[in-house]
């Protein structure tokens, strides 16, 4: 091997080396490793990680946590969504004035910017009055740098979050008719089966085959004998997927066992 193209192996796999690192580093599923400190918000159009951030914020988190255990945020609707800025809940009365009937938060504000996807506590005038609402940004909302607790980050699922209903452009309000909900709130490590965003397979049942016509029939028993074997119980059925070619099921054993998160 020439010195030359020792040097091009040399730096290519330097490249395919550092693009694994890469690949690695970025994975969503690394902030996933904590699944006691990762939410999972069932919206209409899919679920959407969250990951806590107990170090910048404890208080708040284990408020969010202990709320979210005790079923308080599941049907709570988003009742003030401004395109372009945020989306906000939390309250069960759906005016944007309730509350739980917990105690109010001591701030706990951070250096962390407001990014897109950035989850931070509602609050009157007064820095230590958050309770239960919050809201996560749509997009960077600089403003609110240093004057709200940033408590959380979505991780997957952010295109859901974009689907959220919001108020008609130039209702400074923000509240929405007929709002979208959370259908459920819930700590990753509290969910039986995955708290990521890829649901189990549901089970199929097999698609019994269709009977043979008479002809067919007489020749396969005559192959057989008069009596012919007793059919194979149906364990993978074929089906035609939306390309047109034949996949096959999964088995029914497994496709029992399957359930849904």
């Amino acid at each position: 091997m020439t010195a030359l193209s020792r040097r091009t192996f040399n730096s290519f796999f330097a490249l395919i080396a550092g693009v694994l690192i890469m690949s690695q580093n970025s994975d969503p599923a690394g902030a996933q490793s904590d699944p006691e400190n990762t939410l999972i918000l069932e919206l209409k159009d899919g679920k959407v990680v969250i990951e806590l951030l107990p170090d910048v914020a404890p208080q708040h988190v284990a408020r969010i946590k202990e709320l979210a255990r005790e079923g308080f945020y599941d049907g709570v609707v988003f009742h003030r969504v401004i395109g372009g800025f945020m989306a906000q809940t939390g309250d069960p009365s759906g005016t944007g004035s309730g509350g739980s009937d917990k105690p109010d938060l001591p701030a706990e504000f951070s250096n962390l910017p407001f990014e897109r996807g950035t989850l931070g506590m509602a609050r009157t005038q007064d820095p230590n009055s958050a309770n239960s609402q919050f809201f996560i940004c749509f997009t960077p909302a600089s403003f609110l740098n240093g004057q709200y607790t940033v408590f959380g980050q979505v991780v997957e699922g952010m295109q859901f979050v974009d689907l959220i209903k919001k108020a008609p452009e130039g209702d400074r309000s923000g509240m929405v008719r007929n709002p979208d909900k959370m259908i459920s709130l819930k700590v990753g490590a509290d969910v039986k089966q995955g708290w990521g965003l890829r649901r189990p397979v549901a089970g199929r049942r097999c698609r019994p085959r269709p009977r043979p016509g008479p002809r067919r029939e007489a020749r396969r028993l005559a192959a057989r004998g008069s009596r012919g074997a007793p059919a194979a119980p149906c364990r993978r059925a074929r089906w035609r997927g939306d390309n047109g070619r034949e996949r096959r099921s999964p088995s029914a054993d497994s496709a029992a066992k399957a359930t849904r998160p």
